[in-house]
């Protein structure tokens, strides 16, 4: 009798799991097969580009790179990636903070003088989703 309540009491509330899919990030336009490919998923503006949410490493192959984020929740999502050609597992910069290495951002999000807005990056994750990103 006791599990039969408990069956009936939480039933309610088993529709209410939030829905995950995987979604794979492939990366076009690599200058060259050396190094690797460094994929940052971000879901809120306060932590964009600063405060990854899930990250992922690829290898490069034929000047592409593909990741895949497994069970990720329905949401908004914004997405950085970076080609790290000498390995050294960091986004090399200029004394001014210019990216030396190539990078890009979800919807090719840009500004000319600052970082890419979260606004112009976001998107929304609804179902199994592959996007194609190129590098700059």
């Amino acid at each position: 009798m006791k599990s039969i309540f408990i069956v009936l009491f939480f039933s309610p509330f088993l529709g209410f799991a939030q829905n995950t899919y995987d979604l794979e990030v492939v990366i076009k336009g690599l200058s060259n097969n050396k190094g690797k490919v460094y994929v940052g998923l971000y879901n809120s503006e306060k932590d964009f580009l600063k405060n990854v949410y899930l990250g992922n490493i690829s290898k490069i192959w034929k000047h592409e790179a593909i990741v895949t984020f497994k069970n990720v929740p329905a949401g908004q999502y914004a997405l950085s990636a970076f080609h790290d050609k000498n390995d050294n597992g960091k986004l090399d910069t200029n004394m001014i903070g210019v990216p030396k290495e190539d990078y890009t951002i979800s919807n090719n999000a840009k500004n000319k003088f600052s970082s890419p807005k979260y606004d112009k990056a976001k998107f929304e994750l609804t179902n199994k989703t592959r996007i194609v990103l190129s590098m700059k």
